[in-house]
């Protein structure tokens, strides 16, 4: 199998170069596509020997087109997409680990190239599932969920008649402030904010996991994914991270996907599909375990998901605005120049000031995310 791996940097991408070290020459990296941490694609280079790697930046290429002269190259989005479209077509899988929207653009053509996809960058579904969707059928191109959630429903309906599920429950951690109150939300820092109880994770997506937006996000990829109205994607508090979703079926039984948090079981199961691969983790004990619990997912409390509902019910591209407001917000709280709940703020104003279009274009899409981002980070910088 012949891998193409974007975001190879990142924690899905280090993960998944590490189960490719150990699946006895099974996968062969064909291409990586990273940003900022050359060191770290020096190193991959040299065990994994891509064919062509593109980076973030054109001093970055350069240094590396140095280095490595049997290696193509290439930056920026061009070099992304050309990452996740790189040679013939064979047995291929793109594994998509890009953080953000810039994720969009590169799944959709390798989906035009006829390569099935491994999903980590929920942004696609999010902001493309009108458009990814119709072309996955033109193309025959599968697409696997490596979302822990998403992996967990898909697995929960292997075998079931689609049409007998009834709902969808997405469970959620609670992230980082889980334990506190809006008036304490006041006073965190991002160190604060980093520390999340259950996942190692990167920082963009743990902010998103204390304010919430990220278990938002995945109810719109759920839509997307799974054909569920969103009146039939649920979401519920829990805190072991333990169950990691559940499909509720028409006769009032549920089936619910059980593991340790642990994102290269989602992985695993996502490149190696449809086969299971033994995978050396560590194993679930009940005993200890002892108990699960669950709590309401309070709008009130968080009112990021509710944002998340609402600009999906009315599609278009309010998942867009949505999307790109939280992805600029997220990136001032982590520099310092806004506060936590200030995130909260600069999402609904988008929403509120930027009108809706229905019929939706790759070039649109990317246009409004650009505009999107521009107002927030000129307005709060």
């Amino acid at each position: 199998m012949r891998l193409f791996l974007l975001g190879a940097t990142g924690n899905i991408g280090v993960q998944t170069l590490d189960i490719v070290r150990n699946s006895n020459d099974k996968f062969h990296v064909v291409s990586i596509a990273a940003n900022k941490n050359i060191n770290l694609v020096k190193e991959i280079i040299k065990e994994f020997h891509p064919k062509f790697v593109s980076v973030g930046l054109l001093e970055a290429k350069n240094e590396l087109e140095e280095l490595y002269p049997s290696v193509e190259f290439g930056y920026g989005d061009e070099g992304l997409i050309k990452a996740a479209t790189y040679g013939d077509l064979g047995e291929d899988l793109v594994v998509n680990a890009i953080v953000g929207s810039a994720g969009l653009a590169p799944t959709y053509y390798a989906i035009k190239k006829g390569r099935n996809i491994a999903l980590a960058n929920k942004e696609t579904l999010v902001i493309g599932g009108e458009l990814i969707n119709p072309l996955l059928k033109e193309h025959n191109v599968t697409l696997i969920p490596i979302d822990s959630e998403h992996s967990a429903i898909m697995q929960c309906m292997n075998g079931e008649d689609k049409t007998t599920v009834k709902s969808i429950v997405i469970t959620a951690s609670g992230g980082s402030f889980r334990d506190k109150t809006r008036e304490e939300l006041k006073k965190v820092t991002v160190k604060d904010a980093l520390n999340h109880p259950n996942w190692d994770m990167g920082a963009k997506i743990t902010i998103d996991s204390a304010t919430m937006m990220n278990k938002g996000l995945e109810v719109i990829e759920a839509h997307y994914l799974f054909n569920v109205a969103y009146s039939n994607i649920k979401t519920v508090l829990h805190k072991e991270s333990i169950i990691h979703s559940l499909v509720e079926y028409n006769d009032t039984a549920m089936i619910a996907h059980l593991g340790n948090p642990d994102m290269r079981v989602p992985i695993s199961y996502a490149i190696n599909y449809p086969e299971r691969v033994e995978y050396k983790g560590k194993p679930l004990d009940l005993i200890s375990l002892g108990s699960l619990h669950f709590e309401e997912l309070s709008f009130v409390r968080f009112p990021m998901l509710q944002y998340a509902y609402d600009a999906g019910i009315k599609g278009g591209l309010m998942p867009t605005v949505l999307n790109a407001a939280n992805e600029a917000a997220v990136q001032l709280f982590l520099n310092g120049k806004i506060t936590f709940l200030q995130i909260e703020e600069i999402v609904i104003k988008c929403l509120n000031i930027f009108d809706n279009e229905l019929e939706l274009s790759l070039d649109s899409v990317l246009e409004r995310d650009n505009l999107v981002k521009d107002y927030v980070f000129k307005t709060y910088s």
